[in-house]
């Protein structure tokens, strides 16, 4: 199963070169500011690629989607759009959530401790593939002033769940992929339209 990963595109899709494949992942701010319009573009924009399934989260830009999700099934039908829940592609399981540690007033912030340990706690075991918006602490998570910004919380339930391939964006200055134990974790960023989709496939 071919993966093709973007985040933080921001607005900026239609400056990116996008390869086919199996399924398309979306790791959230789809938008600049989350306005109907601009989503209503993006959704639309989705639709138009090739790829079999597609599959996307919402990240802190996408204001709209926040408390909204009902919204959100009509805005992107034919689409795949999870909030904090899972589906099933050709017998592989996708979880998404949009959540990342609290980050200014943006949209899907979660205190640290409790409250976001309690989002985590909602990811089952057995996932193949884990889609945040936010990285765990450690990975992909180094901004440049030089602090990790990750969850220390999802990191730790990275351990519970152990997916295949967790993918990621938020921090535009520390796009890669990295091993731990079972699961090999990717920030996806495509930073607007600064880096190239991520291309990975799942045996």
């Amino acid at each position: 199963m071919r993966l093709v990963a973007l985040a933080d595109t921001h607005g900026a899709h239609d400056g990116l070169t996008v390869p086919d494949g199996d399924v398309l992942i979306h790791a959230g701010d789809l938008t600049e500011r989350g306005t109907l319009p601009q989503l209503e573009r993006v959704a639309d924009w989705l639709r138009s690629l090739p790829h079999r399934h597609k599959v996307l989260i919402a990240g802190n830009h996408d204001f709209w989607l926040q408390g909204n999700r009902g919204g959100a099934r009509d805005l992107f039908h034919g689409l795949t759009y999870l909030e904090d829940e899972e589906t099933v592609i050709e017998g592989r399981r996708f979880y998404g959530s949009p959540w990342q540690p609290w980050f200014y007033d943006w949209a899907f912030n979660a205190r640290r401790g409790p409250a976001i340990d309690a989002i985590w706690q909602l990811i089952p075991e057995g996932i193949d593939v884990l889609i945040t918006h936010g990285p765990p602490h450690g990975f992909g998570d180094l901004v440049h002033r030089g602090e990790r910004v990750g969850c220390e919380d999802l990191l730790r339930h990275l351990g519970r769940v152990q997916p295949k391939l967790h993918f990621f964006g938020h921090i535009h200055e520390d796009r890669g992929q990295w091993s731990q134990g079972a699961t090999t974790l990717v920030n996806c960023t495509t930073a607007y339209a600064e880096f190239p989709a991520t291309v990975i496939d799942l045996p």
